[in-house]
């Protein structure tokens, strides 16, 4: 049979087009598989800190957190109201510097830096740092400090351990120490009222016209008086903190009339009125009325230090989840590992059972064990999904983005580096614990705002009594009334004829009058005040028997996280011994095997007591993890082990993480 030359150009088309596909399947079969658990691929290089910076530029910069206490030389500021930047929902661009692929490449480094710059609980704990500073600005003016929440937010889910040392949860007292419910449910803050610092400037003025019917015209000479006002009344006054407060009072009056009886018409009339007071006991001294912006200054301390304490906390939460994540990765990819060996102890059954080498149950036994580890595969990803969903939802500020939503996390620290603290004695843990730990130092300020307390609280025990001054001036001028009808030489006057005459009589000593007393006001039985000194006292001793209960916790604290680090120490050592003898079963019966004195089924059940053995590791290790997490956090040495920048925490941008 003779082939034509086009059936030859056809068949050497579909030749060369079935070439092509198969380089095609070849090529891609040589290609890395995604970087799902359990295939064996070649991870990317870790990414450096200053490559990261880089790619971080080159995707955008990321705007620090920055809120000021209003402030302005504009003379109308303070009468307009402040306004603070709208909440910065954004992720910062590091998190696009880390996807690659449709994967993100997350480092444990990379996680701290992610959380430090979008964690939404840190986010929020921001916000109490220009709160402090605003009641502060409010104690500056004698108002008294509403106090600042500086408990630790929580609202990022997982990464908790059974202990709650994931949550970052401290034995100190001193985190509500800075008045989470403000002053106005204990004695804290109680004593003699005290003044406005702030000037107050009032000024009132009218103009007034008034027409009374005369039952008797011999009152104003005329029937009908007439009388036409204009008043311009204006007052000054300022308190200081020793407790002296004064007032200036100045007016000026002209009033003109159609009485007949009146000299002056427009009559004018100026006063001027300085008033000053000096407490001499209740209410007297810096103390006394400066202690609203001691609360406040110290407030401020507890607010930096709570920050330091939800920076602990979140890192250390973030750990968790962290490795958490790590043992879900794992896991998937030893149940990937066992599927599938038992598939292909599956594969190689049925072939026996072709030949009639083996009975038809054992290949049953076979598809049982595939769907067990099927199962088990489904769990373990499930789980995996669970741990980034976690993790992705603490490192960001939205996961709107179903592409976000939806991409696999790989963790590149399988590991966790050796931590000093496994090390050290337990004396030198605890005396490392008492210098480092944020709440220890809230503690000391909390005794240190209720030592003060007690001795301001007792200057309201006093009685009033304060000393004072009054000078008044007086100025009287006008014009004479074409209208007056009085005797001979009666209707004339030296005043002065306009208000600047009658302004300069009011401070020449023309007219004075002056007044130097003193006022004493005595509660009689005084109860109201004794009471509040005396809980004052019954509260100090209450918070002194807690800031003892908490260096006791303390204590405990730094003990529990020793042993539960050395528990977890000897459970890796336990499992990975139990893993080493498990694979040696597991070597020992393939070899059984090959000799043809085992069973696959037999050896399949080595692979999945291998499986379990390797579970059980990765479960342990990840607890010795999170237990080096957990000491940290007892010790106070989370930020300096993680090369934290506390600057950094606070702007929300990160630069000083250390590699």
């Amino acid at each position: 049979m003779k082939i034509g030359p086009g059936f030859q150009q056809q068949l050497a088309a579909v030749a060369l087009s079935f070439l092509t596909a198969a380089s095609g399947f070849a090529q891609q079969s040589m290609a890395p598989m995604p970087d799902a658990p359990g295939t064996a691929q070649q991870q990317p290089a870790p990414v450096s800190i200053a490559q990261q910076a880089r790619q971080a530029q080159q995707v955008g910069q990321q705007e620090p957190f920055h809120v000021e206490v209003p402030h302005s030389h504009n003379p109308f500021a303070p009468y307009m109201p402040s306004t603070v930047p709208p909440i910065n929902l954004t992720n910062s661009p590091r998190l696009q510097s880390l996807e690659r692929d449709g994967k993100l490449y997350l480092s444990l480094r990379d996680a701290i830096a992610l959380a430090l710059e979008n964690n939404l609980d840190l986010a929020y704990f921001r916000y109490n740092l220009p709160i402090a500073q605003a009641d502060l600005l409010r104690t500056k003016a004698g108002g008294s400090a509403h106090g600042v929440n500086t408990a630790i937010a929580q609202g990022t889910q997982g990464g908790f351990s059974s202990s709650g040392a994931g949550s970052g949860s401290s034995a100190g007292s001193g985190v509500t120490a800075a008045g989470a419910g403000g002053l106005v449910q204990s004695t804290l803050g109680n004593g003699a009222a005290v003044p406005s610092f702030d000037p107050q400037l009032a000024v009132q003025g009218y103009v007034d016209h008034t027409s009374a019917i005369q039952i008797n015209k011999a009152l104003s000479g005329v029937p009908v008086l007439k009388q036409n006002t204009i008043e311009l009344q204006s007052s000054y006054s300022q308190a200081f903190s020793l407790g002296t407060n004064f007032t200036i009072t100045d007016y000026g009056l002209r009033q003109t009339t159609n009485s007949i009886y009146n000299i002056l018409s427009p009559q004018l009339t100026t006063n001027f009125n300085i008033v000053i007071n000096q407490p001499l006991l209740q209410g007297f001294g810096l103390g006394t009325n400066q202690r609203y912006m001691h609360i406040a200054k110290k407030n401020l301390q507890l607010t930096d230090l709570g920050f330091t304490a939800q920076v602990i906390a979140t890192i250390t939460q973030v750990e968790n989840i962290y490795w958490d994540l790590v043992s879900a990765y794992k896991d998937a990819q030893v149940k990937e590992r066992s599927l599938a060996y038992a598939n292909e102890t599956l594969s190689d059954d049925q072939k026996q059972l072709q030949l009639q080498a083996i009975p038809a149950m054992q290949v049953m036994k076979d598809q049982a064990a595939v769907a067990s580890a099927e199962g088990d595969l489904t769990v373990a990803r499930a789980t995996l999904r669970l741990n980034e969903l976690l993790i992705k939802n603490a490192l960001t500020k939205t996961i709107d983005d179903p592409a976000l939503a939806d991409m696999p996390v790989i963790p590149l620290d399988l590991t966790g580096t050796p931590d000093p603290n496994a090390e050290k004695p337990i004396e030198q843990l605890i005396a490392e614990a008492e210098k480092n730990r944020p709440d220890v130092a809230e503690d000391q300020i909390a005794m240190q705002i209720a030592q003060n307390n007690l001795k301001t609280i007792k200057n309201e025990l006093l009685p009033n009594l304060s000393l004072y001054g009054e000078y008044i001036g007086t100025g009287i001028g006008g014009l004479l009334n074409p209208a007056c009808n009085l005797p001979d030489g009666e209707c004339s006057t030296t005043l002065p004829k306009n208000f600047a005459g009658a302004f300069t009589n009011t401070f020449n000593y023309s007219s004075p009058e002056y007044q130097v007393g003193f006022a004493l006001n005595i509660t009689l039985r005084n109860r109201v005040a004794k009471a509040d000194q005396f809980r004052a006292v019954l509260d100090y001793r209450q918070k002194e028997l807690t800031f003892e209960q908490q260096k006791k916790s303390i204590l405990l604290d730094v003990r529990n996280s020793q042993y539960a680090l050395q528990q977890a120490q000897a459970r890796v050592v336990a499992a990975q011994k139990a893993r080493d003898l498990a694979q040696k079963t597991f070597d020992i019966s393939k070899q059984e095997q090959k000799l043809g004195a085992m069973s696959a089924y037999d050896v399949l059940t080595s692979e999945q007591a291998l499986a379990v053995a390797e579970s059980a590791l990765a479960v342990a290790e990840t607890a010795f993890e999170k237990a080096k997490v957990d000491i940290d956090r007892a010790t106070g040495s989370t930020l300096e082990r993680m090369g934290v920048s506390i600057d950094d925490a606070k702007s929300g941008v990160v630069t000083h993480l250390q590699p």
